[in-house]
């Protein structure tokens, strides 16, 4: 089996965004169709990614509007431009996250499940959420867990 690697799949290059960003900017970006998940860089490094489930589980569970980095998923699970579909889609799973960060040096874009679909058995991209409990902390919202 040859093994294509994840710089030669055409992955997106959502719009990025900043830890010191405001949700609602977030939200905006997010509500674009072709835009699933905002990198969060800190100037050319991804310190984290927000997606729809950050954004839901900030309103759901605090009364506040923190900003980005409050609600970011961070430390952030990433990928190399040079690592195989295969490799990804085995870190997806580990992280239990559906996008990917592609970055070494730079930040070069994203990669999603269905990014990956094409290229692997559908069981390859079963992922199972593995982090702690939502936790979000705020000083301008209240402290909200998920226990």
């Amino acid at each position: 089996m040859i093994e294509t690697t994840i710089e030669a799949v055409a992955h997106s290059s959502p719009p990025t965004i900043t830890p010191d960003a405001s949700v609602t900017d977030a939200a905006r970006a997010l509500r674009r169709p072709d835009v699933e998940a905002l990198p969060v860089l800190d100037d050319e490094t991804v310190v984290g990614i927000v997606t729809d489930s950050d954004l839901v589980a900030l309103i759901a569970e605090t009364d506040g509007r923190p900003t980005v980095q409050t609600v970011m998923s961070s430390p952030v699970a990433t990928v190399a431009p040079t690592a195989t579909v295969s490799a990804a889609a085995d870190r997806m799973r580990e992280a239990g996250v559906k996008h990917l960060p592609v970055a070494d040096d730079a930040y070069h874009g994203v990669v999603s499940v269905s990014t990956l679909a094409p290229y692997l058995p559908r069981h390859a991209l079963d992922t199972e959420w593995q982090g702690d409990p939502i936790r979000i902390e705020s000083s301008d919202c209240h402290a909200v867990t998920d226990d």
